[in-house]
């Protein structure tokens, strides 16, 4: 089989389990991942197929949709399974190899998560930076409207809120990335959010909150 057939074949079933799933992961989340990879792939190497089937299948079991239980590596083997079943065009080693990127790619896992592979590397700079700029800045908003959270509460700057996961996670990101080419385009989005954030606070005639960006040890990092 074609390695589009292929691809076709995992994207159409992902698109199908991730159906009504949003909050910033649905299926544009794992086309936009997806497309990442590839610049980042063209640039720094790796298996584009691995690469490709990597992305497309990273956050179909998401635990934030399924009681907080992680299945995306349990889901990706079952449709990995049922593609080799149908067409013969994948191994065991290949499957093996997507799972073990899957399963270890999350910001939440890392402190226990095993090496990756310079394509599970591509595809976890990927997936990150889709967590920053304006995209980033988006999915936050969609996040917390969902969730019942405020983006920002000015009596109390540190309280949990969209401004907050900005330094409690996303200003990490652009330390954690993997590739040169990751690092790279980690600095223009976040350059981009710290100044949203600045342009928040003015028009929101908060300058005196403003001492929050350049005091958080995020932003000098």
């Amino acid at each position: 089989m074609p390695e589009s057939n292929l691809i076709s074949i995992v994207r159409r079933e992902v698109s199908r389990r991730l159906s009504g799933q949003g909050a910033g992961h649905d299926m544009d989340h794992i086309d936009r991942v997806v497309s990442t990879a590839k610049v980042i792939q063209s640039r720094e190497g790796g298996d584009p197929l691995v690469i490709e089937l990597a992305a497309l299948l990273h956050d179909v079991g998401d635990a934030k949709f399924h009681d907080g239980v992680e299945r995306s590596g349990e889901f990706s083997r079952e449709i990995l399974e049922e593609t080799m079943a149908s067409s013969g065009s994948m191994g065991e080693p290949m499957i093996r190899h997507i799972v073990q990127i899957v399963e270890n790619i999350s910001f939440r896992k890392r402190a226990e998560a095993s090496p990756l592979s310079l394509e599970g590397q591509v595809v976890q700079d990927a997936d990150r930076l889709d967590a920053l700029g304006a995209i980033g800045i988006v999915r936050t908003i969609e996040y917390g409207a969902v969730k019942g959270q405020c983006f920002f509460d000015p009596k109390n700057p540190h309280a949990k809120s969209g401004v907050s996961h900005f330094y409690e996670k996303l200003f990490r990101l652009r330390s954690l990335m993997n590739t040169e080419t990751g690092r790279q385009m980690a600095v223009r989005r976040e350059q981009f959010m710290q100044n949203f954030l600045r342009q928040f606070y003015d028009e929101c005639g908060l300058e005196s909150q403003s001492a929050i960006f350049e005091a958080d040890p995020f932003m000098q990092s």
